[in-house]
């Protein structure tokens, strides 16, 4: 088997890539270094620097390397940025996973992992999200996951492609600090940067129906994550592999901003109390997967917590950002 990994220099991309070769595969990256860095590779792991829009370099990729699986997780996805360039998000979340699913099929690449994401279910009013929850996203992020969904299950079936798609819930912490996410749009290093900056950290409402008034999440530790993809490659290559499979990526254990605020606070030695700020529109009160069908035909589950994740994700921090 020879995978390749688009968007493999990126946050997660990088993890998933480490984690596949530690586990013995071999591995390709492509991806445009919009957000990743060559760096975070293992030395080696063969990097292409291209885009999933561009079909000719994919199927030269794919023929040169012999390619026989692919781990697609190469898209943009910052939801604020979505609802302000929805055409950009289209073009390159969609538009890219069906040039991308051209070169495969002209390739007779039979395995497909596509890196989805909870988005896909909008603000559902339950208690925990399963698989056969409806989707209903609730921005343009959202919907090209759902429709990424939709064009992967419509190749694989005309094309006999055995597909994976990874609904995975709120993302954190590192493998090593040197793999950390170097953004600041996700809520462990927005915390981290406002403390920084000497500020205290923001919740945006709490009033909401939840037992501390804020909104309730579901924290999946970004290592495993990245084993979530390797245990749904391993099936793409087993006995079991033929169709498709959906599943969620979660702990399926709720975690309030304000819970998760003072763990990091007890991390950085930073314990200020936080600043309550309007409520932000869109903000569902509770979103928890339900982990059930992962370990069922993955045989995999979660096994670090919330505290693992802001440590890691501090010890990333103090590297790429001083302290």
């Amino acid at each position: 088997m020879t995978w390749l990994i688009t968007g493999g220099a990126g946050y997660i991309g990088a993890h998933v890539a480490r984690a596949m070769t530690d586990a013995g595969e071999r591995v390709l990256v492509l991806d445009d270094l919009s957000a990743g860095f060559p760096a975070r590779l293992p030395a080696d792991v063969p990097l292409v620097e291209g885009s999933a829009l561009d079909g000719d370099l994919l199927k030269r990729v794919c023929a040169e390397h012999a390619v026989t699986g692919v781990v697609h997780l190469a898209a943009r996805k910052q939801v604020g940025e979505s609802v302000a360039q929805p055409t950009r998000y289209y073009r390159e979340n969609v538009g890219g996973l069906a040039t991308l699913l051209e070169a495969v099929a002209e390739a007779g690449i039979k395995r497909f992992l596509f890196s989805s994401s909870a988005a896909v279910y909008g603000n559902p009013d339950v208690d925990l999200i399963t698989e056969d929850t409806p989707c209903a996203p609730v921005n343009p992020y959202g919907e090209t996951k759902l429709t990424g969904e939709w064009l992967v299950r419509a190749a694989g079936r005309a094309h006999d492609i055995s597909t994976v798609c990874l609904r995975y819930f709120n993302v954190a912490g590192a493998a090593a600090p040197e793999l950390a996410d170097t953004g600041v749009f996700n809520i462990v290093p927005m915390v981290f940067d406002r403390l920084t900056r000497d500020e205290a950290p923001r919740i945006f409402g709490d009033d909401y129906p939840t037992p501390d008034g804020t909104c309730i999440r579901d924290y999946i530790h970004v290592a495993d994550l990245a084993e979530a993809h390797l245990a749904a490659a391993r099936r793409l290559t087993g006995a079991d592999a033929s169709g498709d499979l959906t599943v969620n990526i979660g702990r399926g254990e709720g975690v309030s901003v304000r819970e998760l605020i003072t763990v990091i606070g007890e991390v950085t030695g930073d314990g200020r109390p936080a600043v309550v700020e309007a409520r932000r529109p869109g903000d569902a009160p509770r979103a928890v997967a339900s982990a059930a069908l992962a370990a069922e035909k993955l045989g995999w589950t979660a096994s670090r917590g919330v505290r693992d994740m802001v440590e890691s994700a501090w010890q990333g921090w103090l590297l790429h950002h001083g302290g």
